[in-house]
């Protein structure tokens, strides 16, 4: 079942001076036609390999069989990648219950460990309580140069030659990373060729930020278990209407894309809340700020995005949300909660001065807050998309990703940037590398 999106809580005639015009959104819109004419043209061209990832299979059962192969009696798996390397696989993941907070660890083997961060102490302790025998390491770096990747990746490598398991490297680790090419130098494809480890090819045409459909997102799915053809499956929806060559107020990711820059221009909006009603896509939402944040953060142009996750923010951050500036615009994204978990016992509900609660299920009260949130943010004049799942599945997550994707590419060609680089980030690598070598 399709999501289900819906504007009307943005808009200036419904909540007020803070909404959108119909005349900004509609000059907003009339310049997103140009920008899916040119998403049309790289489908049908091959020039952005995004597009044809979700009618694509071929590959499919080579990944299939890589995933099976290294989840084979292993207890842990650890990912080492950082940013879109890492996030991508996270969102899948958490799907199959990988990193829920309170349940994450209860779920059924094997473990999966995204090291996405570079920290001393976190590396360390993993590297000496990890069963290393029982244990595989996947090593993600588009370029192979990446410095947290290849620090990480070395420190892991010597672990196992200490704990004399240095023969069954090419058992233990896996890389990815884009092909070699001539007079560039790929250092994790020379690190891990150095001790056969096999290597899978990270698409060359696709960003890191962008990669969740390709291996780099799909192999930690697939080792979960996960169904990931109908990941792409659930992208192809939310593609269909650009290729169906439908207007721009018809389209989902347009609209969304036009809603955003229209905010932005005319009443200075300048930050994106996401916030998602479910804790299995806590980490979708930090994957929508790398992807919003670098795609669209230059020439002094983009807007910031934060993430949020319902019901606990509403006690950290819904104060500041409705009560403090003016300058946001907010996406809430509801599931069909309702009737889900435990149901409350009425004498007890009685007993705890709430009777309201008795015979009401968990799932009751947070189906209840993500429309209460939306809808108080409305009635205080705060801009509300609101984007309803009514299930979570593979299909609905990829089509979600893709979705704000697509939205986000629309909205760099509104914003008249470049989605696709990141020069800021670019030039602090450069500086940090230059730090530790001084």
């Amino acid at each position: 079942m399709p999501l289900i999106q819906s504007i009307d809580s943005a808009l200036e005639q419904n909540i007020g001076q803070h909404g959108v015009s119909a005349d900004a959104l509609n000059a907003t819109l009339a310049r997103a036609e140009t920008a899916l004419d040119w998403l049309r043209a790289r489908h049908a061209d091959g020039g952005l390999p995004l597009l044809n990832l979700p009618e694509t299979r071929d590959e499919i059962p080579a990944l299939r069989d890589t995933a099976v192969r290294l989840a084979d009696r292993a207890t842990d798996i650890v990912m080492l990648g950082t940013g879109g390397s890492s996030l991508g696989g996270q969102t899948l993941a958490q799907l199959a219950g990988h990193g829920v907070p309170g349940v994450g660890a209860l779920r059924s083997g094997p473990r999966l460990h995204f090291m996405d961060n570079l920290d001393p102490e976190s590396f360390a302790t993993l590297l000496e309580r990890l069963p290393l025998q029982t244990s595989r390491f996947v090593a993600i770096s588009k370029s192979g140069s990446t410095g947290e990747t290849l620090m990480q990746s070395i420190a892991a490598l010597s672990a196992l030659q200490a704990a004399s398991l240095g023969p069954r490297i090419p058992d233990i680790f896996l890389g990815l990373s884009e092909p070699s090419k001539s007079g560039t130098a790929n250092g994790l494809r020379d690190l891990l060729g150095k001790f056969k480890v096999p290597m899978l090819d990270h698409h060359t045409g696709v960003g890191g930020r962008f990669s969740v459909l390709t291996n780099v997102g799909l192999l930690p799915a697939a080792m979960l278990g996960l169904d990931v053809v109908a990941i792409r499956a659930g992208a192809s929806l939310a593609l269909a209407p650009v290729l169906a060559r439908k207007k721009a107020a018809e389209v989902p990711a347009a609209l969304g894309a036009a809603l955003s820059v229209a905010l932005a221009e005319s009443k200075g909006k300048s930050i994106s809340v996401v916030m998602a009603y479910a804790d299995r896509l806590e980490r979708f939402t930090r994957w929508y700020v790398q992807l919003w944040a670098e795609s669209l953060g230059k020439d002094g142009k983009g807007t910031t995005p934060i993430a949020a996750l319902g019901p606990v923010d509403q006690h950290s951050q819904l104060q500041l949300f409705i009560a403090g500036p003016r300058d946001k615009l907010f996406t809430v994204i509801t599931t069909d909660r309702a009737g889900l978990g435990p149901r409350i016992d009425k004498d007890l509900a009685r007993l705890a001065g709430e009777p309201g609660l008795g015979a009401k299920t968990i799932g009751d009260l947070v189906a209840a807050q993500g429309r209460a949130t939306a809808e108080t943010l409305a009635k205080n004049g705060c801009p509300v998309r609101t984007i309803h799942m009514p299930r979570i599945d593979e299909e609905s997550l990829g089509e979600l990703l893709m979705h704000f994707m697509l939205e986000t590419i629309i909205a760099a060609q509104l914003l008249g940037v470049d989605a696709f680089d990141q020069p800021a980030v670019e030039e602090g690598k450069i500086l940090a590398k230059k730090y530790l070598t001084s």
